[in-house]
């Protein structure tokens, strides 16, 4: 593993890191050493998160040592222990601030992140490096908890109240294994993310919750969402001391908007009914109880007890309180406008103080609720009740979050909140109505509208500067999208000297970034509030995804603005066959709003992308939701990013238009004009970052790639794009053309496939592979170069003994390794199945991390043996090997029986019509024109006939000399039959003659590389064929040799049949006939003449466009002056159209061969279409319809166009 010294720190990183890494490492050793704060800002995809970890623990570790250093300096009075390496060669990891530090004072490192799904992903950066720290994961009970009694609960605040009663009664045997199961090994020193968290509990019966928070005392690393920081409530409810701690926010760029919320409450009429109902609830039931003990105090009986340790009269204090805030809420007058009236945030206190809320009773009152809600906690019925409570009780914990200082007078007090908050005081608009009252404590309610009390803190410096206060040492914000950072800086309202702007490491081939601003049927897209629900609008954006959908190879992400801009669209598509005709490209999977369903549903989706008889799959989501922010959606899991609009936030809702009038104001306040941002500068900010965190899913990784498009119109202002990510504007193009976009994109995809199969560079990610070996509390690292597979050894795939075995002996330790050996070759000579699966279930079935090599050895049992191994496997596992009942044949039987299907297929004459319109594009084959794709489907082969390419080799009499070159030319072509074997030989054979008569070369070589390269044995073919390249490609094709293979073509081995002959001559006639023939069959056209060419009309978008109606058509209803257009099938010069009127081809593809250039003919009895090609190989067979069953023969068909007017 390489070590980079940074600043006097050696940092282990798990491979040689580039450039951007080590100017990104530099920085966060500085913030560490110089002990200030730092904003680092690092696309996704360039390792940050690798770079924070290895850095922060490099440090630690140099810390721990410098300090070790000098304590034992210290004994040696001054001597130097080690003469060779003074005392002043270990750096200055301990500053001058830390000249009394002691090993208790090594400072902690606070990991934190939004959710835990990236927490997770952050653990398990770390298990790939060598540093082993000791860590901690903080999570909720809803996430830790697993008392059976308590997981049944829904609502999280009760799950709390329960669980700190069956804490407090010792009832819960999971928490009273805690103390005793702490020092588990198993539990202490591996690293565990949440979920594992859970299983070592469920294992070992100790509570997960309580559990770590006590690892939390002792551990080096603690990962925590950073709500736990940033909302004060929170952070004394966990004991989370800052004091000296490292604290890093990855994915900084919601920190603003948590801060912010964590401040900020609104209470509702329905809370505060609520509330009170609860109060009424505890009051009727104790006045029983009291009135029950009173007669059985009178005969000497046992008084009960209901749990609840408060007086009668204490209760009905906090209920009077809560019917005064109610009736000043109530009291305040709101214009007639329906706009709400905004006080300045010190309104708060007046406001509370008149319900007798304040700083001197708010700790009595915060007690007697807490009370109340934990006695009616568990209890059925009152959901409602204790939620209104429980929020009551964030709200007063959040107006009195800081403890007024002695002396100091509420209107100072005031003075600091108003600068950071306002009052916002309207109408309730919900359905949720205030719960009418009618017992005796209270007065009768006016039915009238009740009043929302909103208290928002516009400022997240108001949060940051609470953690500075906490002592913590460093503070480090770090994400893919902070900036403009100078505005960024100023609103967290604490000083950052360090700061960072990193670059991209991708290249150019690896990103495609286009505008669409149109879609196929010339209608500006947008999202804006006027349009986004038009018809016209619906209706092209459906279209647009169409097509998108046929191009993007796997996974395809659609980011909707909003939930409702979601729903719509999905609505207004089922209701006019859009939905159908994408599902039928990819199926869909749809981002629900709950938490619940979200696991269930991004699971089928990344299935659906695996599964190798789908065409990928999409996946609709929302800006600022669930899956636009901390999920993985790396490789295949997204290959492209549809962004469906901008989303900006409701410009009318009043908390927008405080939010900005609050920064106008900062603005106007600071004397330089700040660099604050306006308000306008915010709004336009909000839509671009949740555009930016949406566009980032897609490139994850040093080897990733994809395309992104923009389908609104307004991302062509200059404005819109300059707020685009800075690795993302060089690339950005905007189209005027919609058929370009499907071009481009499709040019890159086949592009982009065809370098990330060879690239011989390591990846950030995907070339990294581990060890399950401790060697000295850490683990071996093993790069892997781009010899061996990318992929994971030990799974399905491995079928090679010799990468199983290798996957095996890294998993195992010698001596079960050893095992293992002896096992398999006592199997091998004794054929005792059930003492050789004894041996193996034992190594690889008590672990779920080896199922997989459970699996993989289904390759070494005999076929007698498979179907017993496969039960086992099931039984043991609940895993299938993927057994056959032809697995069970012996080899020669199962040889034949795979020889026979082959034949099959071979002799299979039969022509399927395809859905063309609604198939997936093979990026390898098909995605460079756009053309088509029927050669897997039809194999066509006639016995008196010979092959093309072995036709080529025949001498050519007006060619002599040229013997020896035909000679290697039959060796080569015999070699490429060998090794591809008859059907790739076939798709061989057409793409090199249709490139003889078409000149396309980048048809041909999209074909040629992509058989070629399949195997790394089958590199020479690609390098040799070089000599059927024509003179003006070679160069081209010499340099795409190099890019995938690493070495030039063999172009001196062989002559080249064409070195003499630039455009070589017919090779005859029974070689041009079948060359034709198989080009038709291929979706090519046979060669034309130049007048012929000059007319012909290339299509540039798929046929999912609505094509007009036939009474639309120019053939129904033709301009005045125009030609009536062809009915027959004879082919003839497109007739001329007048000069007047501007038609462009809307787009055809064959259903047949899926062609795009061809003028389809259609049937006299229904609407079926095919291309003329594949209507003459249809009639050799048959003389009906394929579609209707009817008789048709060639002078029934019409010629059809598809026009539409520009």
């Amino acid at each position: 593993m390489p070590k980079i010294t940074l600043n006097g720190v050696t940092v282990d990183f798990p491979f040689q890191p580039y450039k951007c890494q080590e100017d990104y490492m530099a920085k966060v050793l500085e913030c560490l050493q110089k002990k200030v704060n730092g904003i680092l800002e690092s696309p996704t995809g360039t390792g940050k998160t690798l770079c924070l970890l290895c850095t922060t623990l490099a440090w630690r570790e140099h810390f721990k040592d410098t300090i070790t250093a000098r304590k034992i300096a210290e004994r040696m009075q001054g001597v130097e222990l080690f003469p060779d390496r003074p005392m002043s060669s270990w750096g200055n990891a301990a500053t001058d601030g830390d000249t009394t530090a002691y090993y208790t004072d090594i400072p902690k490192i606070i990991y934190a992140s939004r959710t835990h799904s990236q927490l997770s992903q952050v653990i398990s950066e770390l298990r790939s490096t060598t540093y082993r720290p000791k860590v901690c994961v903080l999570g909720s009970r809803e996430q830790l908890c697993i008392n059976p009694e308590v997981r049944k609960i829904e609502s999280n605040h009760i799950q709390i109240h329960v669980c700190r009663k069956k804490v407090s009664t010792h009832s819960c045997h999971f928490y009273n294994n805690v103390e005793e199961k702490s020092t588990e090994k198993e539990l202490v020193t591996p690293i565990l993310d949440i979920e594992d968290l859970v299983k070592g509990g469920n294992r070992h019966k100790v509570c997960p919750y309580y559990l770590s928070r006590t690892l939390k005392q002792q551990a080096d690393i603690i990962f925590m969402p950073y709500n736990y920081l940033l909302d004060s409530k929170t952070r004394r409810a966990h004991n989370i001391d800052l004091k000296g701690t490292v604290v890093i926010f990855d994915e900084a760029h919601n920190v603003e908007k948590v801060c912010e919320e964590s401040a900020s409450f609104d209470l509702t009429p329905f809370d505060l009914a609520s509330g009170l109902d609860a109060i009424n609830q505890v009051l009727e039931e104790q006045t029983k109880l009291l009135q029950q003990n009173e007669i059985h105090a009178e005969f000497n009986m046992e008084l009960d007890n209901s749990g609840l340790n408060m007086e009668l009269e204490d209760i009905a204090k906090v209920k009077i309180i809560l019917l005064k805030l109610e009736n000043v809420i109530d009291a305040i007058e709101l214009p007639g406008n329906n706009t709400g009236i905004t006080k300045p945030g010190s309104y708060i206190f007046d406001l509370f103080a008149e319900a007798h809320i304040t700083f001197q009773t708010k700790s009595s009152l915060l007690e007697s609720l807490e009370q109340i809600i934990q006695f009616l906690a568990g209890r059925t019925g009152i959901f409602n009740n204790t939620a209104g409570l429980q929020k009551l009780v964030d709200i007063i914990q959040i107006v009195f979050s800081i403890d007024r200082p002695e002396g100091v007078a509420n209107p100072i007090m005031g003075h600091t909140v108003s600068k950071y908050y306002k009052v916002h005081i309207h109408l309730d608009t919900s359905n949720r109505k205030k719960t009418q009252r009618t017992d005796v404590w209270s007065a009768p309610v006016a039915k009238k509208q009740g009043k929302i009390l909103s208290y928002w803190c516009f400022s997240p410096g108001f949060s940051m500067q609470e953690l500075i206060q906490q002592e913590v040492r460093t503070i480090i914000l770090t994400s893919g999208t902070l900036a403009p950072i100078s505005s960024f800086t100023m609103e967290m309202q604490i000083p950052f000297p360090v700061c960072l702007e990193n670059p991209h490491v991708i290249d150019k081939h690896q990103i495609w970034v286009g505008i669409v601003p149109k879609g196929p049927d010339g209608v500006f897209l947008s999202s804006a509030y006027d349009k986004r629900f038009s018809e016209e609008c619906l209706s092209s954006l459906g279209k647009t995804i169409g097509n998108i959908a046929r191009v993007v190879p796997h996974g395809l992400l659609i980011f909707f603005p909003s939930y409702p801009v979601m729903e719509k669209s999905l609505e207004y598509w089922r209701d006019h066959d859009f939905a159908r005709k994408i599902e039928e490209l990819k199926p869909v999977f749809v981002e629900p709003r709950s938490k619940g369903g979200f696991t269930e549903v991004i699971d089928a989706y990344y299935e659906k992308i695996i599964c190798p008889k789908s065409n990928g799959a999409a996946f609709m989501a929302v800006c600022r939701g669930k899956a636009s922010e901390g999920l993985d959606f790396a490789d295949m899991n997204g290959r492209g990013v549809i962004i469906t609009g901008l989303p900006f936030p409701p410009r009318m809702d009043p908390r927008v238009i405080l939010k900005m009038q609050f920064l106008d104001e900062m603005r106007g306040k600071s004397g330089t004009g700040g660099q604050y941002l306006s308000g306008h500068e915010w709004y336009r900010q909000q839509a671009s970052r949740a555009v930016n965190q949406a566009i980032g899913r897609v490139i994850r990784h040093r080897q990733d790639f994809g395309a992104i498009f923009l389908c609104d119109h307004r991302f062509t202002n200059n404005d819109a794009r300059a707020q685009l990510p800075s690795w993302v504007r060089p690339y950005v193009k905007v189209y005027d053309n919609f058929g370009h976009i499907i071009r481009d994109a499709a040019q890159f995809f086949r592009v982009a496939q065809k370098i990330a199969q060879r690239l011989s560079t390591l990846s950030l990610q995907y070339e990294k592979r581990l060890t399950d070996e401790q060697i000295g509390g850490k683990k071996k690292i093993k790069i892997v170069s781009n010899q061996v597979k990318r992929e994971s050894i030990p799974l399905e795939q491995a079928g090679k003994a010799k990468l199983f075995m290798l996957s095996v002996k890294q998993s195992l330790s010698q001596a079960n390794f050893d095992l293992f050996t002896r096992t398999l070759q006592q199997y091998k000579g004794t054929d005792d199945f059930h003492t050789m699966m004894t041996h193996i279930s034992t190594l690889f079935a008590e672990d779920p991390k080896k199922h997989n090599l459970l699996q993989g050895f289904y390759q070494f049992v005999r076929p007698h043996h498979k179907k017993l191994f496969e039960e086992a496997c099931l039984r043991l596992t609940g895993l299938s090997c993927g057994y056959k009942p032809e697995h069970s044949l012996p080899r020669e039987k199962r040889e034949q029986l795979a020889q026979d299907s082959n034949e099959k297929k071979q002799n299979k004459m039969k022509m399927t019509f395809s859905e063309g319109v609604t198939q997936q594009l093979n990026s390898d084959i098909h995605l460079n024109q756009g053309r088509a794709h029927l050669v897997s489907e039809i194999t066509i082969q006639e016995e008196n006939k010979p092959s093309v390419l072995s036709s080529i080799t025949r001498e050519d009499p007006k060619a002599p000399g040229e013997k020896k070159g035909h000679s290697a030319i039959t060796a080569y072509l015999a070699d490429v039959k060998n090794s591809l074997g008859p059907s790739c030989y076939s798709q061989f054979s057409t793409a090199l003659s249709t490139y003889k008569k078409d000149d396309n070369y980048e048809a041909m070589v999209s074909v040629i590389a992509a058989l070629t390269t399949e195997k790394p044995e089958n590199l020479h073919l690609l390098q040799k064929f070089s000599m059927f390249v024509r003179p003006h490609h070679k160069k081209q094709f010499l340099q795409m040799c190099m890019d995938l293979t690493g070495t030039c073509s063999e172009e001196g081995t062989l002559s080249s049949p064409w070195k003499n002959h630039p455009e070589p001559s017919s090779l005859g006639p029974q070689v041009e006939e079948e060359a034709e023939m198989q080009g038709l069959v291929a979706g090519s056209k046979p060669d034309v003449s130049e007048p012929e060419k000059s007319r012909k009309v290339q299509s540039k978008i798929s046929s999912f466009c609505c094509k007009l109606k036939k009474s639309e058509s120019p053939e129904s209803k033709s301009p005045e002056g125009a030609s009536h257009l062809p009915t027959s099938v004879e082919p003839g010069p497109i007739p001329a159209l007048p000069s007047n009127v501007e038609l462009e081809w809307e787009g055809f593809h064959c259903p047949g061969c899926s062609a795009e250039d061809v003028v389809p003919f259609q049937c006299h009895a229904c609407d079926f279409h095919s291309c003329k090609a594949c209507w003459e190989w249809h009639f050799k067979t048959t003389k009906k319809c394929p579609e209707c069953g009817a008789i048709a023969k060639k002078r029934y068909l019409t010629q059809v166009f598809f026009w539409k007017k520009t």
